[in-house]
């Protein structure tokens, strides 16, 4: 492909050097530029791109676009207000715009995104609608599972998956779309044909730096909607049970279609009767006049709600909705949230990946419901993220559990200890403990488990990894928890 060809795909502000070059890929990290790279220089929040165009150029990009003038005569410069806009104008163009080609789904929130999306995509092969999954547990490429970088990845990344997924034969996509990713522009160029807002609460303020700028970053993708030309009435799908979403349907409503979902009596979607059971969940949707019996083999109120955006969403992507609530039925299990260590003991153990107050608040809540001789909870809070979260964690976790056992998440460069110390600030009583170590912390949580008791194991889910400061380590809550089980000697329940 020669530049040239390339040009017209994003405003530049000035092009120094021939316009006849060829680009043969795009790169974004100096590391990846072979011969006939076009190299794009990001900002980012720890490293500067411009920084490494000197090595983009000796390792042979044959273009270099930055948001400054870069004379050197091997190589053409493009000058551009934003990078990251640029970045992602190329990249669609560069992979023939693939998202034309799929029915688009996207789901951000702070919770709830990863259920949804699982659950979109389930409805939808169940209709016989193949649908490929961007998210945070994995990526899903027709028969091929890949594992997740990012809940959404950069804009040229991003571009490349929805080409794998359309060329596996999917014809439609699951994507959950991070607060992060808007703000950055790297869905810049995709076109939905539903975005589903599921709630907001108290996270991300080490990059956001306040709630309104976090909400604000949110809003980004259904103002957008609107402004959309080639995907003909795209919805918006707003779960009004969050005080945020009623301020979201305050702001774009009038602008494009909105169809809401929830608990109350003005939802457009509404769930009843809901009933909660060590085997799942059931509930009544009412929704176009008509009621049905939702069936669901995942627990707690928060799963009531991320399943009727699902079904609100698939009934926008013109999925029958009967055939819809009859599929939830068969739901798979996903990965990390709630999910159920297998054992034959007289106690559950649960690992979810709640890792806000909010999050932690409704997990709790829903292991509650089903009445534990105690519930016992082991949680911590991640380094070099949201400070404030942690004091608020742990009011959670006094409230709600009868015994908490704080430790390690992934400190990253952080002290552990410190980490603790300002989590530990949370608590008003003394129903906790302290072990730094996660894995004598979860195997403590299982020696405390009595007959008819619930062990929580909060904060990483779905992760392998436990990430310290310059390394990391295979870990894998699952795993433990379950070597714990197995090295505890209590009765077993006859089978």
């Amino acid at each position: 492909m020669q530049l040239k060809t390339l040009l017209a795909a994003t405003p530049v502000r000035q092009v120094i050097g021939p316009l006849d070059r060829p680009v043969e890929n795009i790169a974004y990290d100096s590391r990846r530029v072979q011969r006939n790279t076009l190299f794009v220089a990001l900002r980012g929040e720890k490293t500067d791109g411009h920084e490494f165009i000197g090595q983009a150029i000796s390792k042979g990009a044959s273009v270099i676009v930055a948001e400054r003038e870069e004379k050197d005569p091997r190589i053409t410069c493009l000058v551009v207000e934003d990078t990251r806009t640029a970045l992602a104008d190329f990249s669609a163009t560069s992979y023939g715009h693939p998202a034309r080609k799929l029915k688009l789904a996207a789901v951000t929130g702070t919770n709830g995104k990863t259920t949804t999306t699982f659950l979109i995509k389930h409805i939808c092969e169940s209709a016989g609608l193949r649908c490929g999954l961007i998210g945070t547990v994995r990526y899903e490429i027709g028969a091929r599972l890949l594992p997740a970088i990012r809940t959404t990845p950069e804009s040229l990344d991003l571009q490349e998956l929805l080409a794998q997924i359309a060329n596996a034969g999917c014809k439609a996509a699951a994507m959950e779309v991070s607060s992060h990713a808007l703000a950055q522009n790297r869905t810049r160029d995709l076109e939905w044909n539903v975005a589903v807002f599921t709630n907001l609460t108290q996270d991300h303020l080490d990059f956001h730096g306040t709630m309104e700028n976090y909400f604000d970053a949110k809003l980004k993708l259904f103002t957008g909607l609107a402004e959309q030309k080639r995907k003909r009435k795209p919805v918006a799908i707003v779960n009004i049970d969050d005080r945020y979403g009623k301020q979201l349907l305050d702001k774009i409503a009038r602008r494009v279609a909105v169809v809401t979902c929830g608990m109350g009596t003005r939802a457009d979607f509404r769930a009843s009767n809901y009933r909660a059971e060590f085997s799942g969940t059931s509930y009544q949707l009412d929704a176009h006049g008509k009621s049905y019996l939702v069936r669901l083999p995942l627990i707690g109120r928060f799963n009531v709600t991320n399943s009727l955006a699902a079904l609100t969403a698939a009934d926008a992507l013109g999925i029958n909705l009967r055939n819809a609530v009859f599929s939830l039925a068969k739901s798979p299990q996903v990965p990390g949230r709630l999910e159920l260590v297998p054992a034959k003991r007289q106690f559950q153990v649960f690992v979810d990946y709640a890792h806000t107050p909010d999050a932690l608040s409704n997990v709790l809540k829903t292991l509650r419901e089903l009445e534990p001789q105690h519930l016992i909870v082991v949680f911590g809070c991640g380094g070099d993220r949201d400070r404030q979260k942690r004091p608020l964690m742990a009011e959670m976790a006094d409230r709600l559990a009868d015994y908490s056992i704080i430790t390690s998440d992934n400190p990253r460069k952080e002290d552990p200890n410190a980490i603790i110390a300002e989590t530990e600030k949370g608590f008003r009583s003394n129903r906790y403990e302290k072990i730094v170590d996660r894995t004598q912390a979860i195997d403590r949580a299982v020696a405390l488990a009595r007959p008819r008791d619930i062990v929580l194991i909060a904060g990483k889910g779905h992760e392998n990894y436990q990430e310290f400061g310059d390394y990391t380590i295979p870990f894998d809550d699952i795993q433990i928890a379950r070597r714990a089980i197995e090295n505890h000697p209590v009765e077993f329940l006859s089978s």
